[in-house]
């Protein structure tokens, strides 16, 4: 299998340029209100996260900085809104790309903006996947750069062989790699394994849902066995640590041997 079938590639063509509106409020490093009081999550990305008043929830490192970073650029200024497929997530929020139109009408993307900084990951959704090549292209500059949350060892990425290590980090959103040793269907379900004991080691799974999407995109994930990957989303413990894989743009392959 060539290595551009295992490759996702939904670019930026398709978006749906929305409206003008002005942020008045920052919420986070990925979250704004406009004057109309919408509040806007930045589709696309991942900051990190404030606890903003959620028990049991801690600022996780860098966050202060992130919001910083967006209010810097963003705050009390002019934005467009464009839309990839689904507008608005379960909490009400509008989902959007945000592009900040200065007075000379130069642009600035704030998806763009935060991951070259460092200031945020590439985060997709099934039913919004549009851009990721572009935003990850963006976020693999500032990590070789060891830019702002690449820094700090909250954010590095995990090794798949490594699966005691990744056990400690139940329900974060991780970046982990490892060369896929045996890649299996068993029923509606797609395993692609890290290692010989799946009750122990680290594991992607693709269940009925996410195997449609992989399939209207033409990529059998059966073609990754063997190959060097790298895959984001939240992990789970189910044996051993798992994550669950819903679309083909949460995982980037590295090199097929």
């Amino acid at each position: 299998m060539a290595l551009a079938l295992l490759q996702p590639a939904l670019g930026c063509e398709t978006l749906q340029t929305g409206y003008i509106s002005k942020v008045t409020q920052i919420t986070d490093g990925d979250s704004v209100i406009l004057e109309d009081g919408t509040r806007v999550r930045l589709i696309g990305i991942q900051a990190p996260k404030l606890s903003l008043g959620r028990e049991e929830f801690t600022d996780w490192p860098l966050a202060n900085e992130a919001k910083q970073a967006l209010s810097t650029i963003a705050l009390n200024k002019r934005v467009r809104l464009d839309f990839g497929s689904e507008k608005q997530d379960r909490h009400g929020r509008t989902l959007a790309h945000l592009f900040v139109i200065n007075d000379d009408d130069s642009e600035v993307w704030l998806q763009k903006y935060m991951l070259q900084r460092g200031m945020a990951r590439v985060y997709s959704f099934a039913d919004n996947r549009l851009c990721i090549p572009d935003l990850l292209n963006y976020e693999a500059t500032a990590r070789s750069n060891q830019q702002g949350i690449w820094g700090d060892d909250y954010y590095k990425i995990r090794i798949a062989e490594k699966p005691n290590r990744i056990l400690k980090l139940d329900n974060r959103y991780e970046l982990v790699e490892g060369r896929v040793i045996s890649a299996t269907k068993v029923g509606s379900r797609t395993y692609l394994n890290f290692g010989k004991n799946y009750k122990d080691d680290f594991t992607i799974v693709i269940e009925k849902y996410g195997q449609k999407i992989f399939n209207k995109a033409d990529i059998n994930p059966l073609a990754y066995e063997n190959a060097l990957i790298r895959v984001r989303g939240w992990i789970e413990i189910k044996n051993g640590p798992i994550i669950e894989v819903t679309h083909p743009e949460q995982i980037e392959v590295l090199a097929i041997r």
